[in-house]
């Protein structure tokens, strides 16, 4: 079904009429009870004329707020009531032709013309402030719009922009696809719209023109539709009564159709972001799988050759070969068997991880288990001896997924003990460091050029090889590529960092911190482990 939301409320009053508060509205009366009474009270103290001067001064203070017609009706009717109270002959409507037909006749003339000014001169503040409330209105509604993430979000807050200007009951339609059609279930909707009027913001939309009276279009209509235009595209509509075909109602049109565009302008611009956003993620996801075809193609092909020679050996000259010979051919099968399986683990999680939305699957772990597990599988290959482990007493649970932290170490543990003399010792610790539990594996190998301590983090690269070969390490033990790609992927899927440092004496160290959670209620505290080797 639709997205609708309420209509935002709004105590507005329609800005093309404007009438007097109920207070004001006596403020014109007074005037003239005030002028009057001033006239009546100098009856006598004063000659004619200057009372005729009280009297056009009380006019042009009354016009200050009576609109033109009534300021001239009032000034007519005061100056014949001047003519009868104070006008010899007093009480009679007869004037003296040479003496006051031109004083009564140009304060008319006088009165009318300076009420008109007035008039026209409220009538030119109202427009100056009109104006300049509907340019701050669309300057705080760009502002809004500059910055927002989603403009979809702000329908609600145009709702109330086209309210407060027109005082009437306004309805939005907003789409939230480029693609999206007006028909569409996820339409968002905004205020209360009739049937007949659902199909004209369809239509508006589909045809991105202003509908309604006034626009050449669907002149008959009673309301106006207008669209949210962005740039050579429609993505919604606008339906609010119409105002007329007035110069007043055709400058609101123009501004609520200026408040439109913005919106359209906006949504135009973030759904652009996100369709850009999304189809670099797609192509970036494909080129990590092109990057791992051909990865797979050209990594795998050495341990598959490996493996086929010593069983194709096996199988057809099994009884030439002799017992050693036979257990040196299963050997390498079952070490190339391990290292195809360990790079696809590492080329699976890489994908994995790479992928948008990847979630992890979390609980509350101990570090002294991981830790053990790791170097409990290490010793299962036959390195036992050169592998030293050391867990800080009291370490809190770590809120991490399990597997990918001992994939982590694994691989880690794997290059220190592949790139470091025989008789060298690899060292894993686990410790607490601000804030965070530092998990670290160290060796004694031949080191990593400053050069090359943050491209060995990238995919495919294998470090330095002529550093590597200066070392004693054979082509056939350098890796793929992608175990420590792998390692700083799963440490900031975590929300942590993998570093690299250099050893005082020669060797690496690659420290993963994981951040510290609080532990959830209910869960379980280890023991605190012993300061030993697990």
């Amino acid at each position: 079904m639709d997205t609708t939301l309420p209509a935002a409320p709004s105590s507005s009053t329609p800005q093309t009429a404007r009438p007097l508060t109920q207070g004001r509205r006596w403020w014109p009366w007074l005037t003239w009870l005030a002028g009057w009474s001033a006239m009546l009270l100098l009856d006598g103290r004063f000659d004619l004329s200057n009372e005729a001067m009280l009297l056009m001064l009380t006019s042009v203070v009354a016009s200050l707020w009576w609109p033109g017609w009534a300021s001239a009706l009032a000034s007519t009717v005061a100056v014949l009531a001047f003519n009868w109270s104070f006008v010899p002959p007093r009480h009679t409507f007869s004037v003296d032709l040479q003496q006051h037909a031109l004083l009564l006749l140009a304060m008319l003339v006088v009165n009318w013309i300076i009420a008109g000014l007035v008039v026209r001169l409220r009538q030119t503040a109202e427009g100056a402030r009109l104006v300049a409330e509907r340019e701050a209105r669309l300057r705080a509604w760009s502002d809004t719009l500059r910055d927002a993430p989603d403009p979809a979000a702000h329908a609600s807050a145009l709702h109330t922009a086209l309210t407060e200007a027109t005082g009437a009951d306004v309805a939005l339609a907003v789409l939230q696809d480029l693609n999206a059609r007006p028909e569409d279930d996820t339409t968002l909707h905004v205020g209360q719209a009739n049937g007949e009027q659902r199909e004209g913001l369809a239509l508006c939309m589909r045809d991105g023109r202003p509908m309604g009276e006034g626009t050449a279009r669907y002149g008959d209509l009673r309301d106006w539709y207008l669209p949210l235009r962005g740039r050579g595209a429609t993505l919604g509509a606008a339906v609010l009564p119409a105002q007329g075909q007035t110069a007043d109602a055709l400058s609101l049109r123009a501004h609520l159709q200026a408040l439109c565009d913005q919106m359209g302008q906006a949504l135009q611009r973030s759904l652009t972001e996100r369709q850009a956003r999304a189809s670099r993620e797609q192509a970036q996801l494909q080129a990590t799988r092109n990057a791992l075809l051909a990865a797979i193609s050209h990594d795998y092909r050495t341990p598959l050759a490996t493996i086929m020679g010593a069983a194709s050996s096996l199988h057809d000259q099994a009884d030439k070969l002799d017992a050693a010979q036979r257990q040196r051919l299963a050997a390498g099968i079952v070490e190339e068997t391990t290292r195809l399986s360990r790079l696809t683990d590492n080329t699976l999680q890489l994908a994995r991880l790479d992928a948008p939305g990847v979630v992890l699957r979390r609980d509350w772990e101990s570090a002294e288990e991981i830790v053990g597990a790791v170097l409990g599988r290490a010793r299962r290959r036959g390195h036992g001896a050169r592998l030293k482990a050391w867990v800080e007493p009291g370490l809190p649970l770590l809120w991490c997924d399990t597997l990918l932290v001992s994939q982590l170490l694994d691989n880690l543990v794997d290059n220190a003990l592949k790139y470091s003399p025989a008789e060298a010792p690899v060292e894993v610790q686990a410790r607490l460091l601000e804030g965070h539990v530092s998990l670290s594996v160290s060796d004694r190998g031949p080191g990593i050029a400053l050069a090359w301590r943050e491209r060995v983090f990238d995919v495919f690269q294998r470090g330095d090889k002529a550093g590597q070969a200066q070392a004693g390490v054979e082509a056939a033990r350098q890796g793929a590529g992608v175990g420590l790609a792998v390692c700083r992927a799963i440490a900031r899927a975590h929300g942590g960092e993998l570093r690299l440092s250099a050893r005082p004496h020669g060797g690496c160290r690659f420290d993963f911190r994981l951040p510290l959670h609080e532990p959830a209620p209910g869960a379980e505290t280890p023991p605190p482990p012993e300061a030993t080797s697990p």
